[in-house]
């Protein structure tokens, strides 16, 4: 699967920008940096846990 490049993540903050505003993009930033910061602390436990039961 190829990687996205600079044009390609530029153009898909401008659509985000339109759909969303200005002013719900910071918000959204925020919601989805703590989605994948809870995701990774999930995986991290149950990581650790299928270690502790081998």
């Amino acid at each position: 699967m190829p990687s996205l490049g600079l044009s390609e993540l530029i153009v898909i903050l401008v659509i985000a920008l339109v759909v969303f505003g200005p002013k719900k993009l910071p918000e959204i930033g925020k919601a989805l940096g703590s989605s994948i910061k809870e995701f990774k602390k999930a995986a991290v436990e149950i990581s650790k846990d299928t270690e502790e039961k081998q």
